[in-house]
């Protein structure tokens, strides 16, 4: 029983020292950038020896990984959430639910939005596959779930973008296709313009570069979510 208790007492401390070691390398990025992540820096702040913190992480790439890999989860959760909650609501408000928990959730983890869509950590290099592919493609998804809505609120229409699947990263397929296995490549496309709206307000908001042009950049947010509903004619 002692045994026991010891045991889970170490695997407790190792944990709770995990978690800050990954706390203390978002600290470091938001007052140095990218390149202030390192495994002697973050041994410094801690007190920690240097010899220390590798039983932790063996390589700083290890723990970019991990970072990346919590804070993907983190937004996948978030936006998987809102869209799970918003099950029985029209068409225009599940795209509104999915797009404000996102716009949440980045400015929420400000360094977790960079270390995903921003600042690459010089040096750093993916493991295969990615550092995060569960949490990628659940995003990714939802992306083309939102596009899948938009069409389905909406009167169908002949398709004469002269998109074909050939205009498209097969990866990207891999991910959505599957999952919407009836969505056509007008569809995909449509799923990269809504992100682009998105996505676009949502980083200029998060590296500071609305705060010399609005003071109100929920304001703006809820502008653009408003056109881009009424531009896929799913009114409010």
């Amino acid at each position: 029983m002692a045994a026991t208790r010891s045991t889970g007492r170490r695997e407790r401390l190792r944990a709770e020292t995990t978690a800050e070691i990954k706390l203390t390398a978002l600290d470091l990025m938001r007052s140095g950038g990218p390149d202030a992540i390192t495994l002697r820096a973050i041994a410094r702040e801690m007190g920690m020896t240097a010899n220390a913190i590798y039983g932790y992480f063996a390589t700083r790439d290890d723990l970019v990984t991990a970072l990346i890999a919590d804070v993907y989860t983190a937004l996948a959760d978030a936006v998987d959430t809102a869209w799970a909650d918003s099950a029985r609501r029209a068409p225009a408000e599940r795209i509104t639910a999915w797009a404000h928990a996102f716009r949440d959730w980045a400015l929420t983890n400000p360094e977790g939005f960079r270390l995903i869509y921003g600042d690459p950590v010089p040096g750093y290099q993916a493991p295969a596959g990615g550092p995060a592919p569960d949490a990628a493609r659940r995003v990714c998804v939802g992306i083309a779930a939102l596009a899948d809505a938009a069409r389905a609120g909406t009167e169908p229409a002949p398709d004469d973008s002269g998109f074909t699947w050939d205009d498209f990263d097969p990866g990207l397929l891999h991910k959505v296709r599957p999952a919407f296995p009836d969505l056509p490549p007008a569809g995909v496309a449509l799923a990269l313009r809504i992100w682009a709206h998105l996505h676009g307000l949502i980083t200029l908001e998060v590296y500071g570069h609305l705060r010399a042009q609005t003071f109100a950049p929920d304001k703006l947010f809820r502008s653009e979510l408003d056109q881009l509903v009424r531009s896929l004619n799913l009114g409010r």
